[in-house]
């Protein structure tokens, strides 16, 4: 499903598919979404805009749409949700973060969908009415994550422009958000409490920096001269879907590989997983990066079995080499037509490619990388090893990749493996990094730059104690909120993005709502949507834990004291 507040979304979908036939014609699956009934033009920018026209179109009853697909479109991403009937389990929402329309409507739509799933678990119906339904109406899990294309600062980290700020306004939302669904201890134990009132737009939010396409430029400087940006942006656009298909073709354990196959490995086959929405939801949560890299392996249909495993010839898979390219700055292979690399940088480019050089040289001694906050304070990661058909990966690379990420990721709390058989014609490695990604160098940046445009005081707009205030309240023992009441007001102010007369703007769309939606008890006032404060002390908060995430190392506890007994026995004789 695809939808914009631009009135012209279908006649440029209908005219992007270069002369391939008419796509709005041939692939019925595609719905476009046109909400220009209410509202013919963009949301100028401003993410506060396109949610509150996002809630418009939520609110309004599905009835009064004049599009007659809306109201089947409302009933599969909303109401349905959850239920056997509707047989969708994961969600993705792709959407740019520096604009205003999808940084403000996703995260609504997001948010709907997930305020409907939560009601659903407290909806406990009689029995009767379940076997009248012919368990249509059962309750099934699902995962949703979106897909959140950052804007590219690493060519102009001076600069702070609106979509800086969008996609500050943004992560900020959202932390702010997971902070008080996962973590927040306040009222859990009040029985008055309504739980369903703590919600996040996604399960998980996957980050995918617009500099993937300047890295791998910069990568391919031979033949840079001779792609264009539209191929450019078609290989962004393959990294991202390669991503969504490594999740959805998961599947679980095949016959080819027994329980001695991964307990060599040094694996447990409980830890293998299929990906089905219940293993994403407990394995993912929070920002996610991805880490990805594919090589060309032989057609091992005509190898013998032990050469299959064993040789040591140049036509070998590399893992230690795989695993480096997956976790490298994007880059373009030429061999295989594909964006490799992680999708966000965990520090400066200049420093994190200091420190791979460092981590190669060494033999991947994870010393040069694992105390860099982006791997050590990373709670879980989901790996996916996609095989081309008839090809076996040797339990010695599988061994080594498990140590790659044991070395790498040494504070995590739970590790899965995943393997797709025959989805592909490469062997591919994707590794999904939870929750610490939020602490890169870029989405820290992003966030303070938001939070010092809308939020900040005069005296504190232009100088850095606001970015070193924030960087104490992270590191500091103990949370001390005091200088951020100081520094901050207490709503953000939309007019820092717009450049432009807010109180005049902000009666123009409230009207809109009231003529849409006539129900006064429905009304929203735009004022009521501003972040405050407290949003931005909650998204410090969610930064605080992940900054603090530490495993506590297994040590053997035993009861018995053989070495005293042993000398006891030895002294006797």
């Amino acid at each position: 499903m695809l939808g914009d507040l631009d009135k012209d979304i279908e006649g440029r979908v209908r005219y992007s598919s270069n002369g391939r036939g008419q796509l709005l014609e041939d692939y019925h699956k595609l719905k476009i979404m046109n909400f220009s009934e209410v509202h013919a033009g963009g949301a100028g920018n401003a993410p506060i805009l396109g949610q509150y026209l996002a809630k418009i179109i939520l609110n309004k009853d599905t009835e009064h749409f004049s599009n007659a697909d809306w109201p089947f479109i409302h009933s599969y991403l909303v109401d349905s949700c959850g239920i056997r009937a509707n047989q969708s389990r994961l969600y993705f929402y792709i959407f740019s973060a520096g604009g205003g329309t999808g940084s403000g409507m996703a995260s609504e739509f997001g948010l709907a969908q997930q305020s409907s799933y939560i009601r659903k678990t407290f909806d406990i119906r009689p029995e009767s009415d379940v076997d009248g339904q012919n368990q249509s109406f059962v309750f099934e899990p699902i995962f949703t994550s979106g897909i959140c294309i950052l804007p590219t600062i690493s060519a102009s980290p001076d600069m702070s422009e609106a979509l800086h700020i969008n996609a500050g306004r943004l992560l900020c939302k959202y932390l702010a958000e997971e902070w008080n669904f996962s973590y927040n201890p306040e009222n859990i134990n009040d029985e008055s409490y309504d739980v369903t009132q703590r919600v996040r737009p996604w399960n998980a939010m996957m980050l995918i920096s617009n500099d993937i396409m300047s890295y791998a430029e910069q990568s391919n400087e031979d033949n840079s001269r001779y792609i264009d940006v539209n191929s450019m942006e078609k290989y962004a656009n393959q990294y991202i879907s390669q991503q969504i298909f490594n999740i959805l073709s998961a599947q679980a354990v095949t016959s080819d590989y027994d329980e001695n196959y991964f307990r060599r490995a040094g694996i447990n086959i409980g830890e293998t997983i299929r990906l089905d929405a219940n293993d994403l939801f407990m394995s993912l949560a929070g920002p996610v990066a991805t880490a990805y890299a594919e090589s060309v392996v032989p057609d091992n249909s005509t190898m013998a079995e032990g050469r299959r495993l064993f040789e040591n010839d140049k036509s070998r898979l590399d893992i230690d080499d795989l695993f480096c390219r997956s976790i490298d700055l994007p880059h373009f292979n030429n061999k295989t037509q594909a964006i490799e690399g992680i999708s966000l940088l965990p520090i400066a480019a200049t420093q994190y490619r200091e420190a791979l050089t460092k981590y190669r040289e060494s033999g991947f001694n994870a010393d040069h990388l694992k105390n860099l906050c982006f791997f050590n304070s990373c709670s879980s990661v989901v790996c996916i090893v996609s095989l081309p058909k008839d090809y076996k990966l040797s339990y010695v690379d599988l061994n080594k990749l498990k140590t790659h990420l044991n070395n790498l990721f040494p504070n995590t709390t739970l590790k899965r493996y995943a393997l797709v058989i025959g989805a592909s014609a490469n062997l591919s490695l994707t590794t999904l990094i939870a929750k610490s990604p939020c602490m890169s160098d870029d989405f820290l940046t992003l966030i303070v730059a938001y939070i010092k445009r809308c939020f900040a005081r005069a005296e504190y707009r232009y100088g850095d104690m606001l970015e070193e205030a924030v960087l104490e309240c992270i590191r500091q023992p103990e949370f001390d909120d005091k200088c951020l009441d100081e520094m901050l007001d207490e709503f953000e102010n939309p007019a820092k993005i717009l450049d432009t007369n807010w109180h005049a703007i902000k009666p123009m769309y409230e009207k809109k709502y009231r003529e849409l939606i006539r129900d006064a008890n429905k009304f929203i006032s735009i004022n009521d949507i501003r972040l405050n404060r407290d949003s931005v002390k909650n998204a410090i908060k969610y930064l605080r834990e992940i900054y603090r995430h530490r495993v506590s190392k297994t040590k053997i506890v035993s009861l018995n004291n053989y070495a005293a007994t042993k000398t006891k026995t030895e002294k006797s004789e």
